[in-house]
């Protein structure tokens, strides 16, 4: 058995304990936002970003053993409403594309701004090693350095609309969005 704090909650897995973290979040727990990454390695993308004791990990080369007794914040745990300083930039700035590797993004820029609220452009690009197969990386720097601003409260942003509300109340609460109307 592997014990270890998922999102703020203890947990149990019954499980190899030689298994990826990433599938135990991924498999035992449904929490999908944490994304497959190509398996560590070079190859890895970073999609698999998690925050194991607020230190931004690869899930996929971290053993359950190896998370044993630790702390553990998947995308999900960051910010149940999105009102997290990095997802309110990321979203302001225009930082996402196709999304998949968006959560792994978010949660290494977390753990850099928990650490540096302020960090230059060279230490953005070494703290968040991700690989976005969109380009973003231009607007993910412009936004990583906003978030910065944001959780100093030097400035403010509200770009993302909590879950679960309507498109139309969406567009309501972020002007730049439009729900077009299918006929």
């Amino acid at each position: 058995m592997s014990r270890m704090t998922v999102n703020e909650r203890p947990v149990e897995f019954d499980l190899d304990p030689r298994m990826p973290l990433l599938y135990a979040l991924r498999e035992a727990m449904n929490l999908t936002g944490t994304k497959a990454c190509g398996g560590g390695g070079a190859e890895c993308s970073g999609a698999c970003m998690v925050l194991v004791d607020g230190v931004a990990l690869r899930s996929c080369a971290i053993t359950l053993a190896e998370a044993e007794g630790r702390i553990i914040t998947t995308i999900e745990g960051l910010s149940r409403d999105r009102s997290h300083p990095v997802q309110q930039a990321m979203v302001a700035q225009g930082a996402i594309q196709c999304g998949y590797c968006t959560p792994g993004i978010v949660i290494a820029a977390a753990a850099l701004l928990q650490r540096n609220p302020a960090p230059s452009r060279d230490e953005i690009d070494a703290a968040i090693p991700n690989i976005c197969r969109c380009g973003v990386y231009p607007r993910l720097v412009k936004a990583v350095a906003q978030a910065g601003r944001v959780a100093q409260r030097q400035e403010r942003v509200s770009a993302a609309p909590a879950p679960g509300i309507s498109a139309e109340d969406a567009a309501k609460a972020v002007p730049a969005l439009r729900v077009l109307q299918v006929e």
